[in-house]
């Protein structure tokens, strides 16, 4: 039996990480994410799980235990935010090039300089195209399934990468909210046991991790981690619809919001969707057919899919909350992977930019209507005002 209790999308995070009892996590302090792994040492010291739990000095020193716990076949997890995910940097990218599917929490946060702690999406932009999955969550709810979805998604063998499942800094992470929890052994029982393929302690099958990788190889193994990436669309589809059936759920690649009969629409990641959508029920009533377009699963890019959901609109727009430095135009990464999607597949509709929210940064429900009234005067002339705007910036 499930129940419902008011948590933060912290406390959501731990609590699926109890049910799920991974191995080993290490992980180091940072705002916004501490609460996260501080409830989970909880558990640990409660002895309700029996993780091995691994205090370390910095955040390149987490990834690092997590790097070798999961190459000697363990279940691992960790946590962090912004700065501390661009000091794992170096290890972020060895953890998925050696195909370890390592589980992270990452709560996003603005990266310094100057100095800020709240809500932006340069820290999981950044890491784009470091071979991680990348998946969104809107609110508390979202986290915690999207968590015990990535376990099942990293560590299949078609897949065998690391996952990073988001929630937005202090909106989400510290936003106390009504979450529907599962039973602990149904949510065990979905995950199942960790059975790793390879493991650098199985010394009748010796075998090597990080090794020196010239041109003679190197490449192959580029290629290996394509296919892992192609591969993990389908698996996330797959889990998801597992998930759905099991935990009566409606998880994909995206949800749409009375988008089939809209003119426009925005797009939008993580907790500003959900005020998007009472936008979208404002206008509506108003007798305007615009929907919205979130996303939720970043890396791998479903291209096609978001193509295929948006095609018959007349103009689109998107929302991010980072840029794309020295990008045209300066434009956000979400606009841009929009873009050369809808250009490869052949489709050619009216697109703009909006940034937002940097720095934490409010975004008003009035703001994000006047996205939607730009959109709709782009529907009517075939022509976008501006190409990227900065929602909410003194000039």
């Amino acid at each position: 039996m499930s129940k419902f209790e008011a948590l933060t999308g912290n406390d959501a995070v731990a609590t699926a990480m109890r049910q799920i009892n991974p191995d080993v996590v290490a992980a180091y302090p940072i705002t916004p994410q501490t609460s996260t792994v501080q409830k989970f040492s909880e558990f640990v010291a409660d002895g309700l799980v029996d993780t091995e739990f691994v205090t370390v000095e910095s955040e390149h020193s987490a990834m690092s235990a997590c790097v070798g716990a999961a190459a000697a076949g363990a279940r691992v997890m960790t946590a962090t935010s912004a700065n501390g995910l661009a000091l794992m940097w170096e290890i972020v990218y060895i953890a998925a090039s050696n195909r370890l599917p390592i589980v992270m929490s990452l709560v996003n946060r603005a990266l310094s300089a100057p100095i800020n702690i709240h809500c932006d999406h340069s820290d999981v932009m950044g890491m784009r195209d470091s071979g991680w999955i990348i998946l969104f969550s809107e609110n508390a709810q979202e986290a915690y399934d999207n968590f015990i979805q990535a376990v099942r998604i990293a560590e299949h063998p078609d897949v065998l990468l690391p996952v990073a499942v988001c929630q937005d800094g202090f909106i989400t992470s510290h936003g106390m909210e009504r979450v529907e929890i599962y039973d602990d052994d149904e949510v065990k029982a979905f995950v199942g046991e960790y059975r790793p393929q390879w493991s650098i302690l199985d010394i009748d099958h010796p075998k090597t991790y990080g090794p020196l990788d010239f041109y003679d190889y190197y490449y192959e193994h580029k290629r290996q981690q394509v296919e892992a990436m192609e591969n993990a669309l389908r698996v996330i589809q797959e889990v998801a619809e597992e998930f759905n059936r099991k935990f009566n759920r409606t998880y994909g690649l995206f949800e749409a919001y009375r988008l089939d009969d809209a003119e426009v629409a925005v797009v939008v990641v993580n907790s500003t969707a959900g005020t998007a959508k009472a936008v979208v029920d404002q206008l509506r009533a108003e007798g305007l057919r615009v929907g919205l377009l979130k996303p939720r699963v970043f890396r791998p890019f479903p291209a096609k899919e978001l193509v295929d959901a948006l095609r018959h609109l007349k103009a689109v727009a998107v929302m991010d909350r980072a840029i794309s430095f020295g990008s045209m135009n300066n434009a956000s990464p979400l606009f841009l992977e929009l873009a050369a999607a809808m250009t490869l597949h052949g489709v050619q509709i009216p697109m703009a930019d909006y940034v937002f929210g940097l720095g934490g940064r409010d975004i008003l429900p009035r703001e994000i209507e006047s996205v939607y009234r730009d959109m709709l005067r782009t529907a009517e002339t075939g022509q976008v005002e501006r190409m990227v705007t900065y929602l909410s910036v003194r000039e």
